[in-house]
């Protein structure tokens, strides 16, 4: 009797023990659920299924989104590569990014596909360059240029009717958009590029809503621009990740998702 009794407690314990592991793992699962919930991955790293770009700068290649410029295929004019599931209104969006030194590259979203042009896109950009000078930025791609430099909080202007005959050109001096109010700091520009990570794997997180832009790099606020200006800003468009004209580089994406 005495040794059926170890028995059962023997087998008590490891059913026990068994039930506290399956209660931790379904919690873990609720919990990553809970942290994922609403995103969606919007590139599988296997296939470029769902995107749209110049086969001769574009690969997938060790399960990352990558864009090349190599001596034999240097460009005249930006390159992207575009997301073809939507035009992106309210969202955020998360991806990991990595570039070579000279790289320079940019996510660009709320953008407009040129006619005239193959794969070129006009619109908001969350800067990414090798060298970390421009990483975080705003800057709109063929539009009004740089709208919020690295540490900016920025308010735009609203235009009127008015401002369609008048040159954008006429209000850019030195690459940047003068219709603007500096509206507060987030950091100093080279403090905060401290956190960018030179050739190595950087989180990039993009919260748009609404007229409000902000650009985080591994999880810190970089810049963040209020668009007031309905007659250049938009409130929806396409998607898509950059190759700059410039010397030979390489810039990766990867787990990028989506959350509308």
């Amino acid at each position: 009797m005495h040794k059926k009794i170890k028995v059962f407690l023997a087998l008590f314990s490891i059913c026990s023990l068994l039930l506290f592991l399956t209660l931790i793992s379904c919690q873990t699962h609720k919990l990553n659920h809970r942290n994922n919930s609403g995103f969606v991955k919007i590139f599988d790293g296997k296939t470029l299924n769902g995107w749209e770009g110049d086969p001769a700068y574009w690969r997938v290649e060790n399960g990352s989104l990558v864009g090349e410029i190599t001596p034999s295929t240097l460009l005249k004019r930006n390159s992207f590569i575009i997301w073809r599931g939507g035009a992106p209104a309210d969202f955020e969006l998360t991806l990991e990014f990595r570039i070579t030194k000279a790289g320079n590259s940019g996510i660009n979203y709320r953008s407009e596909e040129l006619q005239d042009f193959s794969y070129a896109l006009k619109g908001y950009q969350a800067d990414i360059d090798g060298a970390s000078r421009y990483t975080g930025q705003n800057y709109e791609e063929r539009g009004r240029t740089t709208l919020a430099y690295r540490g900016q909080k920025v308010v735009i202007k609203a235009q009127d009717e008015s401002t369609i005959s008048t040159s954008i050109q006429s209000k850019i001096k030195n690459n940047a958009w003068t219709e603007t109010t500096i509206a507060g700091s987030l950091g100093n520009s080279d403090s905060l590029k401290s956190h960018i990570k030179s050739e190595d794997w950087n989180e990039c997180r993009l919260i748009v809503k609404g007229n409000r832009l902000q650009h985080y790099i591994n999880g810190i606020l970089m810049s963040d621009v209020t668009d007031n200006d309905k007659i250049n800003g938009k409130l929806k468009g396409l998607l898509g990740v950059q190759v700059h004209v410039g010397p030979p580089m390489k810039v990766e994406y990867r787990n990028i998702m989506i959350k509308q």
